[in-house]
């Protein structure tokens, strides 16, 4: 009995500490984030860094298949590098970064509907076709 009692609480707690780190590895992907954690000194503690680093295995597929916000992956990469890290201190460095994020998705959205577009009309081609 105390021993399933034991394995409930250990369940408990994984399945809370994959919660917590997946909420926390997404909101790398906000700049302004990561200018906050920046300006507070978070990225000169060392356990902190350490802990970025021991957060890559989110790139594994098994656990990216559940971030809805894949771009938090790449700043997860750049923030292993202590350049990148001071770099962030800057607000101007976030704001270019966040910038950059919103024309990439924009430029994603165009070439995305563009491309649903060609197949409905190579879909509404075939099946005029077929007729």
């Amino acid at each position: 009995m105390a021993t399933a009692v034991a394995m409930e609480t250990d369940d408990a707690g994984n399945r809370l500490r994959f919660q917590l780190e997946l909420e926390f590895v997404q909101c790398l992907a906000n700049p302004n984030y990561l200018n906050f954690l920046a300006q507070r000194g978070y990225f000169k503690d060392r356990a902190f860094v350490n802990y970025l680093k021991y957060l890559l295995y989110w790139k594994e597929p098994e656990y990216a298949k559940y971030l809805k916000y894949p771009q938090c992956l790449h700043m997860l990469e750049l923030l292993q590098y202590e350049h990148f890290r001071k770099e962030l201190v800057n607000a101007q460095c976030a704001k270019f970064i966040d910038e950059q994020q919103i024309l990439h998705w924009q430029h994603y959205s165009r070439k995305r509907m563009r491309l649903q577009q060609a197949l409905a009309e190579q879909q509404q081609q075939n099946n005029t076709s077929g007729k």
